[in-house]
Formats: C-alpha cells, sequence, structure tokens
C-alpha cells in the first residue's frame, strides 16, 4: 500500500533534499507514491507518460555474457523531468444556476521529478524488476501552496515484482497490474487495478492506473493461455489531492478504508484462445470496488466513514485483425456493485452514492487503424446500463447514472522525422454529448538523451457534466527530460 510521508523544507535545503530523492528512487526505499510500468498517478509529463518503454531505452536491459565489474548499472534506467504546467483561459464558470465562479489562469505543475527503472535476469528464468519515482514540488505548484508555500518532496515504489519463468508456466509475485480488457483506454473490463488522476495532465486510465501487492500465474499452452492472479492487498482509488484540480472540500475529511484486521483479497481468472487473426477470452473475478463510498459520521461529528463493497465480474473479450485493422470488443457483467458509482474516465469522485447494490452490463468497442507505419488511429466507446435501476428506490429519489451512461475516446498519432518527432491528438467525452476534452501533444527527440514535450488540452462541458467546473478551461505546458 502507498504510504506517504510529508517533509515541509526551507529554500537553503533544497539542494540537499533533492539529492535525497534521487539516492532514495535509487535504492529503492520509498517514503511516499507512479508507475513507472504503467504509467500512473501524479505522473508529470503531460500526456501521463512516464513508462519506461523497452524501445524507449533500447538494448539497456539486455543481458550479456561477458561483463565488467560495474556492468549491474546497465540494468538501471534513469529519467530525469521538468514540468511546467497551467490554466491560461481567464474566464467563469457556473456550476449552480445563479453562482457564478472565477477561473483565473495560473500555474498548476512546476516540478521536478526522477523516475528509475531496474531489471536485472539475475539467472536463467528469473526476473526482477523495480521502479520508482520522487518528486520536489516548486513554487507555484498546486501541491507546493497547498504546503503553506513549502517546498515538498515525495517518493514511492512503483513496479516491485520477482518472475520465474519455467516450461510452460510463469509465475510473477509482488507489485505489479493485470489488464484484461482490450478496448484501448476504454474498456469495462480494466477495472481490477485503482487508478489515480490527481491532476489534468492525466487523463485516461492507462496514465492512472496504479499497481498493488498480487500472485499472478500464466499456463501458455499451444494456442490459449490460463492467467490467474490473486491481489493479497486491495487497495482503493485515493481521494484528489488537496490543492488539486480535481478537489473539491467536503462536508467531512475523506479517509482511507479502516481495515481493523479484516482479511481483504481479490481472485480472478481468464482463459484466452488464439485463432488465425483473433483471439477471445472469457474471465471471471470476485473484486472489491476501486472507488470508496463515503457515509457522513455519526451525530456529523468527526471524518467521514469510507465504505468497501465487493462484487463478482464475469467478462468476454475478442479482437479480429483484418489487414490494418484490429476490431476489438469487451463485454462485462457485475453483479452486485454500488448504484450511482461515479465513473467517467479522466475524473474521480468524492460525492456519496446511492447505498444500493444493483447489477450491471457494459460493453466497450472499437477499433485501431494503423494508418502507415508512422501514422494510427483508434476510436473506443463505452457503454453501461444498470439492471433494475428504480428498484429499491425511495420516493422522489432518483440515480445520477440512469439510463444507459458512458464515453468515448479517439486518439491519432503521427510520427515524423524517423520518429524522433511524434504528433498526437486525443479527443474525449461523454455518450451524452455534455462534455469534450481535447488535447494536442507534440514530442521532439532532441538527442538520445534529450526530449521535449508540448501539449495543449482544452476542455467544454454543458450543465449537468462532471466536468462543468472546468468548462472553457485552457491549458498548456511543456515538459523537458533527460534519459539515460
Amino acid at each position: 500500500m502507498h504510504q506517504y510521508y510529508k517533509r515541509l523544507f526551507k529554500p537553503s535545503e533544497l539542494l540537499r533534499l533533492l539529492s535525497l530523492a534521487i539516492s532514495l528512487a535509487v535504492t529503492g526505499i520509498s517514503s511516499g507514491q507512479e508507475d513507472a510500468s504503467q504509467e500512473l498517478d501524479d505522473n508529470l509529463s503531460f500526456d501521463g507518460d512516464f513508462t519506461f518503454d523497452d524501445d524507449l531505452f533500447g538494448g539497456g536491459f539486455e543481458f550479456e555474457e561477458s561483463e565488467p565489474e560495474n556492468a549491474w548499472l546497465n540494468n538501471f534506467t534513469i529519467r530525469l523531468t521538468q514540468q511546467i504546467y497551467g490554466q491560461v483561459n481567464n474566464h467563469s464558470v457556473e456550476p449552480i444556476p445563479g453562482y457564478s465562479f472565477f477561473r483565473k489562469s495560473e500555474i498548476e505543475n512546476n516540478r521536478l521529478g526522477i523516475n528509475i527503472r531496474y531489471q536485472n535476469p539475475f539467472a536463467a528464468g528469473w526476473l526482477l524488476q523495480v521502479s520508482g519515482q520522487s518528486r520536489m514540488y516548486l513554487k507555484n505548484d498546486y501541491q507546493y501552496e497547498a504546503n503553506n508555500d513549502n517546498l515538498e518532496v515525495e517518493s514511492r515504489i512503483n513496479e516491485l515484482f520477482v518472475q520465474r519463468s519455467f516450461g510452460q508456466h510463469s509465475i510473477k509475485f509482488g507489485r505489479q497490474t493485470v489488464v484484461w480488457g482490450e478496448t484501448l483506454g476504454n474498456s469495462v473490463l480494466d477495472i481490477i487495478n485503482t487508478s489515480e488522476f490527481r491532476d489534468l495532465s492525466i487523463i485516461d486510465i492507462e496514465d492512472a492506473r496504479r499497481n498493488q501487492l498480487m500472485l499472478a500465474w500464466d499456463y501458455f499452452g499451444d494456442d490459449s493461455t490460463v492467467s490467474s492472479f490473486i491481489n493479497l492487498f486491495p487497495e482503493f482509488n485515493p481521494a484528489p489531492v488537496r490543492g488539486s484540480p480535481f478537489f473539491f472540500e467536503p462536508e467531512f475529511n475523506l479517509t482511507d478504508y479502516r481495515r481493523e484486521g479484516d482479511v481483504l483479497i481479490e481472485v480472478g481468472s481468464q482463459w484466452r484462445k488464439s485463432f488465425e487473426g483473433s483471439d477471445i477470452a472469457i474471465m471471471a473475478a470476485y473484486l472489491f470496488e476501486n472507488q470508496l463510498r463515503y457515509e457522513d459520521p455519526v451525530n456529523n461529528i468527526g471524518n467521514s466513514i469510507a465504505e468497501k463493497n465487493d462484487f463478482l465480474l464475469l467478462g468476454l473479450s475478442a479482437n479480429r485483425a483484418i489487414g490494418k485493422l484490429l476490431l476489438n470488443f469487451d463485454l462485462a457483467f457485475s453483479r452486485g456493485i454500488t448504484a450511482d458509482s461515479f465513473s467517467f474516465p479522466g475524473t474521480n469522485s468524492i460525492g456519496q452514492a446511492i447505498d444500493l447494490k444493483k447489477n450491471q452490463i457494459g460493453t466497450s468497442f472499437g477499433f485501431e487503424y494503423a494508418v502507415s507505419n508512422d501514422q494510427s488511429v483508434s476510436l473506443g466507446i463505452q457503454a453501461q446500463k444498470l439492471l433494475n435501476e428504480d428498484e429499491g428506490l425511495l420516493p422522489g429519489q432518483s440515480l445520477t447514472n440512469d439510463g444507459v451512461f458512458g464515453s468515448w475516446l479517439v486518439r491519432y498519432s503521427n510520427s515524423l522525422k524517423n520518429g524522433d518527432l511524434v504528433l498526437s491528438a486525443t479527443f474525449q467525452g461523454d455518450l451524452n454529448a455534455e462534455s469534450l476534452l481535447a488535447l494536442v501533444g507534440l514530442d521532439y527527440s532532441i538527442s538520445d538523451n534529450w526530449a521535449i514535450n508540448a501539449q495543449i488540452i482544452s476542455i467544454n462541458a454543458a450543465t449537468g457534466s462532471p466536468l462543468l467546473f472546468f468548462d472553457e478551461d485552457l491549458r498548456l505546458g511543456t515538459t523537458l527530460s533527460y534519459s539515460f
């Protein structure tokens, strides 16, 4: 479980503390919080991309038979980043009829970061992988301001697992992720790991996914695969960080779930079979909802009470390749989920869901199309519906998630100058056409080590949309990175 230990610093201690943060990340000692493998919460590049892909680092993880004494250093990959990012459009929004709220232009992110990845095939059939991060929040960053205008350093371990492969089997133990959905970035089956949307530099589930302590087993047959997992310590989506764009002051302080000796375990299994040009999979899992439900404290004194909810998931997924086109489809049946749970991707909820259990059916489908070797486009549509949605409601009570609800996601990428320049665009909205988030990004590799990213995000939302508070927001930013 991620635990945060925050320290406040004077400016004179800046250099010493930055050194400490780097040291903590390198040695793998965590004092607090991003998934360098799955680009989790609190990512500081504008597209949330702090995944250290093998393509990015070339053969940096390859094992050589004859190695010098310091060759173990080759197992490390380090990325340093500096991000400046802010909302630049002065405007007003009206979240409640008759009440206008002024949105001023301001810097939201000013952060110096380091990501470390260590990958070592230390013996035949064995692999150790560790990733971690440190972040220093500088002046004008929302976490700097929420910390009484003091510098702050956060560090955390993201991945930490050992993998053993033998014969047709693979066993992996430690902090990791499990992904079942086929629909890229918008799948109804991509709900196993928790997520954290800390700010608007992270807009979809892939960037915000968090690792959890799991034991995973895979069996690879001739044309089918069986994958199972046990989550030994299920976690929950954290509440928005104070000061972040998603934070709204609740009536009562939101707390973590109090386990008080509860032994919580999640289990799941998937069977996948491959055919020529396609795959099909069926799956089942016993899970806890990632989003907690909050109740008011007794006598309205103290903190909110966090309530968990367990449910059963049955799923089906399939894909079909037709030339350059890959079609994908996901289907999920959830038995016993909390009614009115908040599910718009890219945002988080601190509201109170209605204390009713419902069954829900959901589907996601779309395609990925390779226009050329350098260009690609993808579409994902997600639609869900509660079954017997009015059953159990009190007179005058209604659900926010009535009827069919969901979202759509479109992505485009174009690689230029032999891959040194990448232009990308992302468009995301809900099925009711009440909101639209548009992102345009540009990534340029200055050299083998240096890269720069620029990004523009525009949001438009109508009354009733969960993104109404961000209506007419325009965000600009850049990230400079150095990798070695």
